[in-house]
């Protein structure tokens, strides 16, 4: 029986008020540096690397999230899932993600990961992976530790110099900690995945995301694409892939014939804006090379997803993305094109959307208002909900976050500097912000 999420909300309740399907059955792996967390908000702990060479389930099950697993059994706030709570206490009519995240699962599958002893190795149902930060984009918001592009900036260029708030260093240097082993060398961490994943994995695994970097440039991933063709129908797991679709179409064509012996395959891409503006934040992106590939994969019949970071220089166009894609909707006759997701960005803080002036938050929130969401699903009309009240009523990205002063004081000096080694320009990239961007 399907139920609202408000009804949802309220099951969830149930087990207790902090419990989350995600913690016990979902994980994100960074198999380059041995890091992970239960999904993409909190941040990521350390995998021990002898321990996962007799135990590969300790990809998944460190003692972190155990320890995380036993305070929302107990009804406690575990500190790092702190985005969901602070949607959860802008009031009750919104939906933090920890429903949707959890909505996905079985009630059986939720009754027995709360009975569970918390000290048991729990079999991941949905997994996320990135092998290694191989990239051909150096968005402005990412940084070293997830793109070999931002690497090679760093180490033309330097650090960016003067960043108060980025107290986690994310521009300063080239994270070598992030890439502990090179194509070719043994990697404890990706031989325990393939370990695990021969042995029980690919049966109890229901979707396997694979993400980066770009995924498509690691031959880890086409390692595992000859698994699936050598063991045609032995894996019912679904398979996907986070890529930025940044690359030429026979790239995006060989996606499209492995495709034959998958059980099933959905591309989820990124975008929060449109033209040169997105070119600007995702810099080596080409959107209308990324529209095109969108478009090649949805008529190929490989569903397509789009996850927009919402940060402070995608407000003025994201409209007007929303809008493209339901426009391609309707020329499709289908709700399945680019179904879209509004992940608020809060690292690095500088960019947040919070620190633009009130009246462009203002101009995107009736933009956003006279959208026309009957070609969109729930969960999409729910997101769009959800950053209009965002943008109304939260001040600060997260409680880390510094005063406004010095993330105002780091948006100037990580552009300007961000300009110069990119080849870029700002004021005449996002003209509405000129006069503000001038007296900063």
């Amino acid at each position: 029986m399907s139920r609202t999420d408000e009804e949802f909300k309220e099951y969830l309740g149930t087990y207790s008020d902090s419990f989350c399907g995600a913690k016990w059955y979902n994980a994100t792996v960074w198999l380059g540096s041995g890091m992970t967390t239960s999904c993409h908000h909190p941040l990521p702990h350390k995998i021990d690397a002898e321990a996962v060479k007799l135990n590969p389930k300790l990809l998944h099950n460190t003692p972190e999230k155990k320890e995380q697993r036993r305070q929302m059994k107990c009804g406690e706030r575990p500190a790092g899932c702190e985005y969901c709570w602070k949607i959860e206490d802008m009031g009750k009519q919104f939906t933090s993600d920890r429903v949707y995240k959890s909505n996905i699962y079985t009630d059986e599958e939720l009754t027995t990961a709360f009975n569970a002893p918390v000290e048991e190795d729990i079999d991941l149902r949905t997994l996320e992976i990135a092998f290694d930060r191989t990239c051909n984009f150096a968005c402005s918001y990412c940084n070293p530790a997830f793109s070999s592009t931002w690497v090679k900036d760093l180490k033309q260029h330097g650090g960016y110099k003067d960043l108060i708030s980025d107290g986690r260093n994310h521009f300063t240097h080239t994270h070598p900690e992030a890439q502990l082993y090179k194509y070719g060398e043994e990697n404890p961490y990706v031989e325990a995945f393939f370990k695990w994943w021969d042995s029980d994995l690919h049966r109890t695994l229901r979707e396997l995301r694979i993400t980066g970097g770009e995924p498509i440039m690691a031959g880890e991933l086409w390692r595992l694409f000859d698994w699936f063709k050598e063991n045609v129908d032995k894996s019912q797991t679904k398979l996907a892939i986070n890529s930025n679709l940044g690359g030429k179409a026979d790239l995006i064509q060989r996606i499209v014939d492995a495709r034959v012996w998958l059980p099933s395959l959905d591309v989820y891409t990124s975008a929060e804006s449109i033209g040169a503006q997105q070119d600007y934040v995702r810099d080596g992106m080409d959107f209308d090379l990324w529209w095109d590939n969108i478009r090649m994969l949805h008529e190929a019949k490989i569903d397509t997803h789009c996850m927009m970071t919402v940060n402070a220089l995608s407000l003025n166009s994201l409209p007007d993305l929303i809008e493209k894609i339901l426009q391609q909707r309707k020329e499709y006759n289908t709700r399945n094109f680019a179904v879209f997701s509004l992940n608020i960005l809060r690292f690095p803080s500088f960019q947040s959307c919070l620190v633009l002036p009130a009246h462009i938050k203002r101009t995107c929130i009736e933009r956003l208002k006279e959208i026309d969401l009957s070609q969109c699903h729930q969960f999409e009309q729910g997101q769009v909900t959800r950053l209009i009240e965002y943008l109304q009523s939260v001040e600060i990205p997260h409680s880390e976050s510094f005063e406004m002063p010095k993330l105002l004081n780091d948006f100037k000096n990580f552009y300007r500097q961000y300009d110069k080694r990119r080849n870029k320009n700002f004021e005449e990239t996002f003209p509405e912000l000129k006069d503000w961007y001038n007296s900063l």
